[in-house]
């Protein structure tokens, strides 16, 4: 299921900041929500690889990566370790894959919401944030899975627990079907990773409606639209917690995304 939520006024937007969870058996708040945000309430939780190859991908994605793994193994001679890892680095590059992107972050995840290539646009349309709980979702995975997590006591699978028990996208295929998909926590291979509190998304050939999905395997996920009169507000509160482009795209790139951010004059 699905549960919509409106944010209307800034004060509404601590629902969203503050509803992690508070775990009684360690006294510590511990969350197992991920967080996705999006500039337009509209935008559908689709994968670039589907974007990119429409109604092909499930047939172009192996070619994609192949060549993907040939020409950047000079750079990188690692790529081919395993095809989730190839996966990762291509994901982080701009190459088309099954991977969707989730922060542990509300904030980042506001940033991303509230981020926009024209700025003039922060105030003609409502944002988005997606939550999903990985409890949740974690109980429609098949037995192998489940058990590793519990054998780990975690959540969230990390790469190399993934590569663990599936070595091959075929096979991540079968076992999941319709019914499930794994969340992967990536090593830091770029600084981006670490600064974004990154999370992946592993979609399987099987979902190919990711929000028909999740309103029908799961009972905790929740849709904020944010009205999009807050949006310059609640972009300048962003940057007084510096969650800013400076801060997400650590760099030059970032810095100079900043500063035309910062100095830009509204209509």
């Amino acid at each position: 299921m699905i549960t919509i939520k409106r944010i209307d006024t800034i004060d509404r937007i601590k629902d969203l900041i503050f509803e992690q969870t508070y775990n009684d058996a360690i006294d510590r708040t511990r969350s197992s929500y991920f967080y996705r945000g999006m500039p337009d309430a509209s935008y559908k939780l689709v994968t670039s690889l589907s974007r990119n190859c429409k109604g092909s991908y499930s047939e172009l994605e192996q070619p994609l990566l192949d060549n993907f793994i040939k020409y950047v193994r000079i750079e990188d001679p690692t790529i081919n370790e395993s095809v989730w890892k190839a996966m990762v680095i291509g994901q982080l590059y701009g190459l088309p894959t099954r991977l969707l992107d989730w922060t542990h972050s509300t904030l980042v995840a506001l940033h991303f919401a509230n981020t926009e290539d024209n700025l003039d646009m922060l105030s003609q349309r409502d944002c988005v944030v997606w939550r999903i709980d990985m409890r949740d979702l974690n109980k429609n995975l098949p037995e192998k899975y489940a058990e590793y997590l519990r054998a780990k006591k975690t959540f969230v699978f990390s790469l190399d627990g993934l590569a663990e028990v599936a070595e091959s996208i075929a096979q991540y295929d079968t076992d999941m079907g319709n019914r499930a998909m794994v969340c992967f926590e990536p090593p830091s291979v770029d600084q981006r990773i670490a600064n974004q509190y990154s999370f992946f998304s592993v979609i399987p050939n099987g979902i190919t409606d990711l929000e028909e999905f999740l309103e029908s395997h799961t009972e905790n996920t929740v849709k904020y639209i944010i009205d999009k009169k807050l949006r310059w507000e609640l972009r300048d509160i962003l940057d007084q917690f510096n969650i800013n482009e400076r801060m997400i795209y650590p760099g030059k790139a970032g810095i100079a995304k900043w500063l035309a951010r910062h100095y830009f004059v509204k209509k």
